[in-house]
This record gives C-alpha cells, structure tokens and sequence, in this order.
C-alpha cells in the first residue's frame, strides 16, 4: 500500500515532514521519499531509499540538512521509488502517490503510441507514479490533468504535488478507496493518509478530503479546487488492519471500530473460554473489546518482538514471509499453560502466521485453541488496493480449499461468500482442522460494517463479498 505526508509552513517544514512522514511507515516497507520546496533558492530538493533492510528514520536522519524550505512532501511506498520530480508546461512539480493501476498496461502503451516516453524504471517496470505525471500534464491545469487520472486509471488512486509556487495539492482517489486526512495548526497546514501524523506535531484534524476531491495547501488555509463525488467505496480494510490505533477515517477511529466490532463478537459467542488475547498489532483493540463482551479476562498470552521485525505480509518472498511471521511473535508460556486461550486477529490470508501460531500455542502448553477473525472470510483478491504481495488468488488459503471442494478455485464463491451457508460451513470447518483450532469463527460483513459505522454503499468490501464499483 503506502502512505504519504505534505505540509506548507510559514516556518522551515523540514523536522515536521520528517517525522510526519515516519509516522505512515506502518504503510509499506519497500521505499521512501523526500521533497522539499525552497523558495528563496527556487529549487526542488528530493532523496529517495530503499527500506526493504531498514526503517525510514534510519536511511534520512543523516541527511536531513540538505532539505530547506516551508513546503515539501513525503511517501513511505510500497511500489515505486517516489516523489518523482517533473518539468511541464504546467510548470515544475514534484508528485508523490498511494495508488495501483489495474490498466497500467493499457494506459502505459497508448501514452508510447502518443511519442511519450518513460524515464522513471523500477526493476524494468515503469514506475507507475510518473504514469501518472504524464497523464497530470496532458490536461490545460492541474485539475483538469488529476480528473484525467481519475477517468482513465482503474483502481485508485491518491496523490500529492508540490508546486515551485510552494503550495501542495491534494487529491483524493476518486471513490475515495485511500484517505486523504488534512490537519491545521498555528502558520501551517498538512495532509497525510494517517492522522497519527498530527497529535505529536501539534496539528489538529482540519477535514477529511471527499473522493475525488481536490485541494490546494498554504500556509494560510486550504482552497478547494473540485467538490467531493457523492459516491465512495473507503476501503474497510483500513479498519481491519492497515490503520494505526489512533487513526480515523471519516471520523471513525481505528481502535474504536476494532473494539466495537471485538465487543459485538463477544456478546454473541457461546464457547467457553478462560481468557482473550490480541494477535499484535492489529488484532489488540478487538480482542480487548471481545473480552469485555464476553465477560472474560484479557491476557497477554503473545507478544510483539517490535525493534526488529516488520508486518508478515510485505515481503515478496514465501520464505521470507514465514520467517517475519515466526520470529516477530513471542508467547508466553505462563499465560499460556493450562488454558483455554481465545485469540483475536484481523484475518487470514494465507494461513503462513496462523499455521505457526498455532503450533507453538500448542507447544507452550494451552489446552486448548479458540480464533476469532475481525472481518469475514478473504474470498477475492483485491484489485483496487495493493494489501498484500500476491500474485494470485489462488495464495489465499480460501481459493485453495474451495479448489479442492470444488475443482475449480472460480466456483460458486458467492456461496462461500454468504455466511452461514453449507459452503461457507464447510470451508470454516476445513481451515479450523487444518490448523488444529478448537474453534475458528469470522465476524460477518454485518458486522463489520456496523462497526465501521458507514452506510454499507459508502465502504468496499470486495474482497469479502466481491462487490465491485466497475
């Protein structure tokens, strides 16, 4: 996925978009990014490192002299090396984007036939970002160039520009899948994926973009360049599992959606259990609010080994993800032994982490093994927002079982979509067997949203149910 962060000052921008952008590093593991503006030099400064070994503070503390000025912008990436720095008839500008062009292809061989060419590679691929830029500058302006992204890119797609004027752009994808959250304090405005970029920089939530909405930053306010769409399709997932505790989106918080939703599934649960713990990080809030539903004590029966090891689903290789997910946690056999131990997590993709939880949990003595999921069933790849490495469906552990059900992985999947179904029974059935579990239960799509606290036609949740926009 990724995340980005902007901000215009009256002051030097430098210490606040640094740390602003550091706090989106949840977001990705692969790049990050740096642009400044300086105007009394009239120059762009920008730096770019790669963050597969190590973490963004690491690779730009050292070389934080060489950026000046009161505007600039910042980007924790999982695709692209980016911001990309261009020079147009619309004058120069630099460009960051959290975004995944499903038409990449498409797009990127009518702008070859069009005599354009593609400077930006990334591991022979064309960075996706500077696509973007080309299909930016093909309008009169600029708001006419990012509303010719948002007719001709499928998937999403939201970005930041700075401007030699020394203003920044905001655009939000046009169904509004990514969040665009812009906070405002003393001489200073900002706008970031996460708002828990702003509590420790002394920003306060300003508004939060509409899809397809478009504005310009100062350091004076914020001028709104195109209204909102009427319709959105946030990504739910956010909630789940991207978003960081103290987020919100729409003015929903993160944790407050995970623990309504843990609280919900508690209240509800007939199985008997001695206590309820979070799978870290994201599976915390929703197990503390399980708990409280369900009456039982919360235990830290597993810990987060946080100096070292990065979320388990970034890396690009199988190997390395089932490392990061057996190294990264620790359990505790004194809060483990003896004990039926229910466990709540955001959910299971492949089934890499689970497989290997569970095996340990075993080990360190608990008697027996409950799971509860936050969202229902992963049923269908996303193709709207890069939340995992895979390459196929056929890498989530529900494709795999419905192809061994049925001979086909395509098969009746609305069936195993619906809760409460014989196919969705038995394939529920088949993953607490395969892994050894007392008891494996996923919220429901009702659930959730209910949690969420979005009309249903407000929030995409394709990858449970496939429903789809286009």
């Amino acid at each position: 996925m990724g995340g980005f962060f902007g901000t215009v000052s009256k002051a030097s921008c430098v210490t606040d978009l640094f740390y602003g952008t550091d706090y989106n590093s949840h977001l990705g593991t692969k790049r990050g990014g740096l642009a400044t503006y300086d105007a009394e030099e009239d120059m762009f400064a920008r730096s770019i490192h790669n963050l597969e070994s190590t973490y963004f503070r690491t690779k730009f503390e050292d070389e934080l002299d060489k950026f000046k000025g009161n505007a600039g912008i910042g980007i924790i990436s999982d695709t692209d090396p980016q911001p990309i720095i261009i020079n147009s008839h619309l004058g120069r500008f630099a460009i960051a984007t959290v975004a995944k062009i499903v038409n990449l292809e498409e797009i990127e061989a009518e702008l070859l036939s069009q005599n354009m060419h593609f400077a930006e590679l990334s591991s022979g691929n064309t960075n996706q970002t500077e696509l973007i830029s080309l299909l930016i500058i093909q309008g009169r302006n600029f708001v006419e160039g990012i509303e010719n992204v948002f007719h001709r890119v499928k998937g999403s797609c939201s970005m930041l520009l700075l401007l030699e004027d020394g203003s920044i752009i905001a655009a939000r994808d046009k169904w509004g899948r990514t969040p665009i959250v812009i906070g405002r304090k003393n001489g200073a405005y900002a706008a970031t994926s996460e708002s828990s970029s702003f509590p420790n920089l002394d920003y306060e939530i300003d508004r939060y973009l509409g899809p397809g909405e478009i504005v310009r930053l100062t350091a004076d306010g914020v001028e709104q360049l195109r209204k909102p769409e009427e319709k959105m399709q946030i990504c739910s997932f956010l909630w789940v599992y991207y978003g960081f505790p103290t987020s919100c989106y729409e003015g929903r918080n993160v944790e407050d959606v995970r623990f309504t939703s843990g609280l919900k599934m508690g209240q509800r649960d007939d199985s008997e259990v001695d206590c309820a713990c979070g799978i870290p990080d994201s599976g915390v809030g929703m197990a503390l609010g399980y708990a409280e539903g369900k009456g039982v004590p919360y235990h830290r029966a597993i810990s987060k080994y946080t100096p070292t090891w990065p979320r388990s689903f970034t890396p690009s290789k199988q190997e390395m993800r089932s490392l990061v997910a057996k190294m990264k946690l620790i359990p505790n056999r004194a809060m483990l032994e003896g004990k039926r131990v229910l466990f709540c997590d955001d959910s299971i993709v492949r089934g890499t982490q689970l497989r290997d939880n569970v095996k340990v949990l075993y080990e360190y003595g608990a008697k027996e093994v409950h799971i509860r999921i936050a969202c229902p069933p992963l049923i269908y790849a996303c193709p709207f927002v890069g939340f995992t490495a895979s390459k196929s469906p056929l890498e989530l552990i529900t494709r795999r079982i419905i192809e061994e059900l049925e001979g086909d992985a395509d098969k009746n999947l609305e069936k195993y979509a619906t809760t409460g179904s014989p196919e969705y029974e038995k394939m529920v059935s088949i993953i607490a067997e395969r892994f050894g579990l007392t008891t494996l239960k996923f919220n429901t799509l009702e659930t959730l949203v209910e949690a969420i606290g979005l009309p249903k036609c407000k929030v995409c949740t394709h990858c449970f149910d496939g429903s789809s926009c286009f």
